[in-house]
């Protein structure tokens, strides 16, 4: 969906249309969850916080989110979607992957769906969508990406390689910014100088991802689209577009991340016993903190202070912080929380 949140906002509400919608809190400490593209004009992005989005378009509106709202419209859209295949991997409520080999329409053109899905949207919820077509799950990604809004990109099986190598790696899905700088300091800066670098150095760099990385520098994803598959865990995490250090600034670009995961949590009735924070800082290291029950988080006034609480464990910080990250683990669906005490994992 193009910028969902705000453009739920800009249709139900008629005097925010053609106007820069930030969906968020306005407060000096609050954060963008989502932004119209007229804000994005101005540089004004989701994560980013409130007074710096202000500074960049003075004229910026911001409306408090209504996550009811956008779940419900979600529903129809995914609804839409089971009409064509019974192969919908969802992301998040605005993002879906589905495979349409064989599809309940019987359409053997790919491209013919997804322009059919994209009008039914439109029609049912006067919504723009933007899809990618393609022969693998990280080429179907990029291609819906590279036309927004309300775009339409195909990506065929011969022209796949060339595709990925004229692409610089910020335009990677997977590779975040402070990513992507990591690859420019080694002198990666596009898809075919990732694709010149060995498995072996990319896993050196960069881990167990390093494998995934030498792949698609090659067109290569062979992961299927994968419906009602098991979680393990829910999450959601932001880079920042610089280090962060004052507990109130973490504190409030925690709050959509927060968001996040429990949207997920209401939207499938799954709950978790394990609330993790993940923590990157300016040298790149890494720490996660968590914090278990025997008790599921029932509640995301819960989540929050457990969170809040996880951020609290580590001040004061010895540098700022690049990346921050919520997920809760444990999950299980409808099952009577038992209460119990909690416990700390450092």
């Amino acid at each position: 969906m193009d910028a969902f949140y705000a453009s739920v906002e800009q249709r139900d509400n008629p005097d925010l249309r053609g106007k820069p919608v930030a969906v968020g809190g306005s407060r000096q400490r609050g954060v963008v969850a989502a932004a119209s593209y007229e804000a994005r004009q101005y540089g004004v992005r989701s994560a980013m916080a409130s007074s710096i989005a202000i500074r960049k378009c003075p004229d910026l509106i911001f409306v408090k989110p209504r996550f009811e709202v956008y779940k419900t419209v979600s529903q129809q859209i995914r609804a839409i979607f089971a009409q064509y295949t019974p192969l919908i991997e969802p992301l998040s409520l605005d993002e879906a992957y589905l495979d349409v080999t064989e599809n309940l329409t019987n359409n053997p053109s790919a491209t013919l769906l997804a322009q059919a899905i994209k009008d039914q949207i439109k029609q049912e919820t006067y919504l723009t969508a933007s899809a990618g077509v393609s022969y693998n799950k990280f080429l179907a990604k990029l291609a819906s990406d590279y036309n927004k809004p309300d775009g339409l990109y195909i990506i065929k099986p011969q022209h796949g390689l060339a595709f990925v190598e004229s692409l610089k790696v910020e335009q990677f899905h997977g590779v975040g910014r402070v990513t992507a700088a990591r690859m420019n300091e080694l002198g990666i800066f596009t898809g075919l100088d990732l694709r010149q670098q060995t498995e072996a150095f990319l896993t050196q760099q960069f881990g167990k991802v390093g494998k995934h990385y030498y792949s698609i520098a090659r067109a290569i994803d062979l992961r299927p689209v994968t419906p009602n598959q098991v979680r393990k865990s829910v999450g959601s995490e932001t880079t920042f577009e610089e280090d962060l250090t004052d507990y109130p600034v973490l504190a409030a670009c925690l709050v959509p991340l927060i968001d996040n995961v429990w949207s997920y949590c209401e939207r499938t009735g799954i709950l978790g016993r394990t609330v993790t924070l993940k923590v990157k800082y300016a040298d790149f290291s890494q720490i996660t903190r968590s914090r278990s029950s025997l008790s599921f988080v029932s509640d995301k006034t819960t989540l929050t202070r457990l969170v809040l609480d996880l951020l609290q464990s580590i001040l004061p910080l010895a540098q700022g912080i690049r990346l921050l990250g919520v997920s809760l683990s444990s999950l299980q669906e409808n099952t009577r929380p038992v209460t119990g005490q909690l416990t700390l994992d450092l």
